[in-house]
């Protein structure tokens, strides 16, 4: 009897979702996949990334790019993203999302916020942010395909991937001014969010973002992922688990006596 194919797409569990999440909400750039809207053939180009409160990627660019006008035309795409490192880049985590383009209106709220979030995400991008022919695109992701390394295949969902909830439109209005009052008194406590959490090295980091989920980081060129104890379930509830984390590197990176 012929042997059964084993399955090449392990089950989805928690430790797959996380380390799909890391990736998307950490990538400050991806490749976006389009189709060419004269020819139809499929084509591929560089973005910039960032996410939104829920999760949902973000692209600032600009109609004179060949992915704006054929993401306009189609909104079908697909963008990906994953730092390689040291040895085989095929061994280093990655993720594909299938996704809809939408175009936010310029001066709408939600254009609004995805531009504060993309520029705190990506700085560099202030200098043309700003341009009449700039546009920011959020890319609705439909299913993910994650690839943790060889032989480590996940398939994710939309849920999977997003945060929901109305602690996405609180976050909204508190998110900037927790960032500056962070940035400005609590520099030990984002030092200690990236060393102990992150096991990121070297100085400098500041906080970039805040979600239900956690936390972004930023220290010049790198950036890092942290994640809360449990989700938010209130923009209220930031304040505490920022508190608590702070306690709990401190506690353990004291010496024992």
């Amino acid at each position: 009897m012929e042997e059964k194919k084993k399955d090449v797409i392990r089950p989805t569990d928690a430790q797959s979702i996380r380390l799909a999440k890391t990736l998307v909400r950490s990538a400050r750039h991806g490749a976006i996949a389009f189709l060419d809207p004269n020819t139809g053939a499929p084509s591929i180009n560089r973005v910039g990334v960032a996410t939104d409160l829920d999760g949902t990627p973000l692209i600032l660019v600009s109609m004179l790019s060949a992915h704006t006008p054929a993401i306009l035309a189609d909104p079908r795409c697909s963008l990906l993203v994953g730092v390689t490192g040291k040895g085989d880049p095929l061994a280093h985590p990655r993720i594909s999302l299938s996704c809809r383009a939408v175009r936010l209106e310029r001066g709408s709220p939600d254009d609004a916020r995805a531009e504060r979030r993309y520029l705190n995400h990506n700085p560099k991008a202030k200098l043309y942010a700003g341009l009449g022919d700039f546009s920011i695109f959020r890319l609705e992701p439909e299913t993910g395909s994650l690839n943790a390394g060889f032989g480590k295949a996940y398939m994710l969902t939309r849920s999977d991937l997003l945060v929901a909830g109305a602690v996405n439109e609180e976050l909204a209005a508190s998110e900037q001014g927790a960032l500056d009052h962070m940035n400005s008194d609590h520099l030990d406590a984002i030092a200690l969010y990236a060393h102990h959490f992150a096991r990121a090295s070297g100085d400098g980091w500041t906080a970039t973002g805040f979600d239900a989920d956690g936390i972004d980081l930023a220290s010049g060129d790198d950036g890092c992922r942290v994640f809360f104890p449990e989700p938010l379930k209130t923009a209220a509830d930031l304040r505490p688990a920022l508190v608590q984390m702070a306690k709990a590197a401190r506690a353990a990176e004291a010496p024992q006596s």
